[in-house]
């Protein structure tokens, strides 16, 4: 079989032995024809990872650049003007592979020539400890009352995601790319676990925008529904999973989900994704259930109920929104190519 060249581009920062793991588990992989790029934005490690880095590099088993600014929408654009590949498939820094998951993620594009971009499935390891706790608590619950206890949310399986999740108003709180096991399309992908056809690039323009900052939360979001407009379709493939480790520390924004930094560019992102992409109708249904979900703290995000902090939540909402209006203002001059103008192959 004549299998596409595969660019696999890990975007990294502070992360040390999750990178070293990672890098190792796309090196064993199963597949013929792949490239391994690395892109480390704060190239500090320890000794041991260093001595790592430094002997894969130089072996050529993988191409490692150094940068001395941090954003990932902008690692992700570096490293796809240098890659190779018919495909480019983006992992994080923290993830776990099996050696047939390249040809889980190639064979989509074989089998279907409308998909533009696959979406893997990510066995997130943090949502899956949520889970098994909420299992254990309606376990708890149901002896206590003598029940017969709930379906649980940990083993659950999920055939056909709702209709909710290809609506791009509200389809951000229906799609579990964790439980589903059936393939179909699919509006969005996770960014730790995604790849796209090298022409949505090179012959669509589509590029990351490097706007979405802090964690850069909805970037990949945004990405995926500007392809919609290439004509290519997005797919599901659970069977190219993984593994997210969901490190605490490192990363490719290391920014604690308490500060206050990180809350303003939260919303910052999910309104400037909304602003740039959705219809009136669709963006007002996307900031109510904003508003319900992560200032109200309804399901599913569950948040505490306490008067101050819905008032915390509720300023950093408006001031994410005033704050992603002037970002879209500026898009008449200013398309979010920020860190990309200083890369000398950028608009080449």
């Amino acid at each position: 079989m004549d299998w596409p060249f595969i660019s696999v581009i890990i975007p990294t920062y502070g992360r040390e032995e999750a990178l070293r793991d990672s890098i190792r588990d796309a090196i064993a992989q199963d597949y013929p024809n792949f490239e391994i790029l690395v892109v480390d934005q704060k190239p500090n490690h320890n000794e041991e990872v260093q001595l790592y880095l430094d002997q894969v590099a130089g072996a050529g088993e993988i191409k490692l650049f150094t940068l001395d600014w941090a954003s990932l929408p902008g690692a992700r654009n570096y490293a796809v003007r240098r890659a190779k590949g018919d495909i480019m498939l983006f992992l994080d820094d923290d993830v776990v592979l099996e050696s047939s998951f390249l040809k889980t993620h190639a064979q989509v594009f074989l089998d279907k020539p409308e998909v533009g971009a696959v979406a893997g499935r990510v066995l997130d390891r943090m949502k899956l400890a949520d889970a098994k706790r909420e299992d254990a608590a309606q376990a708890k619950t149901a002896a206590t009352e003598g029940c017969c206890g709930n379906e649980s949310t940990s083993g659950r399986v999920i055939e056909d995601l709702p209709p909710e999740a290809m609506d791009p108003g509200i389809a951000w709180y229906h799609m579990d790319l964790v439980h589903t096991v059936k393939p179909q399309r699919v509006l969005t992908a996770r960014g730790c676990n995604m790849s796209f056809r090298r022409e949505i690039f090179y012959k669509h323009g589509v590029f990351f925008d490097e706007r979405f900052g802090g964690s850069a939360i909805r970037e990949e979001s945004d990405f995926c529904l500007r392809i919609r407009k290439t004509g290519y379709q997005i797919w599901y493939a659970p069977a190219a999973e993984l593994v997210h480790l969901g490190e605490e520390s490192g990363g490719c924004h290391d920014v604690s989900t308490k500060s206050l930094k990180y809350q303003l560019t939260f919303y910052h992102n999910h309104f400037l994704m909304g602003l740039k992409n959705l219809s009136l109708g669709q963006n007002l249904r996307f900031f109510a259930k904003l508003f319900d979900c992560h200032v109200l703290g309804h399901a599913p995000c569950n948040k505490s109920p306490s008067l101050k902090k819905t008032l915390v939540r509720g300023a950093f909402y408006s001031l994410g929104f005033f704050k992603a209006a002037a970002t879209q203002v500026k898009s008449i001059w200013d398309h979010g190519q920020v860190n990309s103008r200083q890369d000398p192959l950028f608009g080449k």
